[in-house]
């Protein structure tokens, strides 16, 4: 595989084996809580945009009205990784955060809002196969950085602005507990623009007063999905069953889409491919066809598409969080 595609594709979303070499849960095992009034505990805040991350914002940071909230997926899958939670200092997962999801997911809203995503004590995708076994104390930690950092950010950085909440697997995990505390049927909700909260499992009735959206410029809601090749099912068929499945082209209660419809999914090369699939919303997932791009090939093999969950969908995100932004800022003159 090449190395283009290995980069887009190297979080391909497995289920956890019991093969995992893992430690015991312990607090001497626990990482450093990190200190978010300090710069270095995030990844990016408006005055740490990188080069790359500036090439996708098509406006100068200063005049966003918008805030956007990122929430980043696992990427901590290695099976000889006995740590429950990686260090927000770690190297290599910074890295990992900086240079895939940062740049492939979270670019995708640079232009809605000013960017804010932290680091966080990330639980290993072990977790979610091991709860009892301590999975689920790992999980609520991450989510108590998720939470910290989020408090920091309302207190420090907000200043009263409207909020886009995007995530995507473990992210999103965690910000169905964000929304949940701060936000539904609590004073910030007036804030919301939109959530979307991407690759996981969301039911309709998952907030009191957030609900799901249905039309591509409403806002105060949530939209989600999870993307398979078109025929296909996860190992637990019914797995995402009944959960909210927004049609990310349409952002309407469409079926299906065209080709021509699609606006356009960002490769690794940082090219967007326009026209390049199609899609079906079946119950709880989003069926696309194999998309077109260099070395479609190799995606033929694959049958679960959550790691492009995102990216697939780039630029209909994009012009979508814009539309829903700009909405929100007519609404509240």
């Amino acid at each position: 595989m090449n190395k283009g595609l290995y980069l887009v594709f190297l979080m391909v979303f497995v289920a956890c084996k019991s093969t995992y070499i893992t430690q015991e849960f312990t607090q001497k095992n626990i990482p450093s809580k990190p200190d978010y009034s300090l710069e270095t505990n995030w990844a990016v805040l408006p005055i740490t945009y990188s080069k790359e991350l500036k090439e996708f914002s098509s406006k100068e940071i200063d005049t966003l009205k918008a805030d956007v909230f990122y929430i980043y997926p696992t990427l901590n899958t290695e099976k000889d990784d006995i740590r429950w939670n990686v260090p927000v200092n770690d190297v290599m997962q910074q890295e990992k955060v900086l240079n895939k999801t940062v740049l492939f997911q979270a670019s995708a809203f640079t232009t809605s809002g000013k960017l804010y995503v932290p680091y966080y004590r990330q639980a290993h995708l072990r977790s979610y196969s091991m709860l009892k076994n301590g999975g689920e104390h790992a999980l609520l930690l991450a989510y108590s950085d998720v939470k910290k950092a989020f408090e920091t950010y309302l207190e420090k950085y907000n200043n009263g602005r409207p909020i886009i909440i995007a995530s995507h697997s473990q992210g999103s995990t965690h910000a169905k507990f964000l929304l949940r505390d701060f936000f539904d049927s609590k004073p910030l909700q007036n804030k919301l623009i939109a959530a979307y909260i991407i690759g996981t499992v969301i039911k309709p009735n998952q907030f009191k007063s957030i609900k799901p959206m249905v039309n591509p410029n409403e806002i105060g809601g949530f939209v989600g999905w999870n993307t398979f090749k078109k025929g296909n099912y996860p190992k637990k068929k019914d797995k995402y069953k009944g959960s909210v499945t927004t049609n990310p082209i349409t952002w309407n209660l469409d079926r299906t889409t065209e080709l021509n419809q699609h606006k356009g999914f960002l490769y690794s090369n940082k090219k967007i491919y326009e026209e390049a699939l199609e899609i079906e919303v079946t119950d709880g997932l989003i069926w696309s066809t194999n998309p077109k791009f260099p070395m479609r090939f190799f995606m033929s093999f694959l049958k679960n598409y959550h790691v492009g969950d995102i990216n697939l969908f780039w630029k209909d995100i994009q012009e979508n969080s814009v539309l829903r932004t700009n909405t929100w800022l007519v609404k509240n003159k």
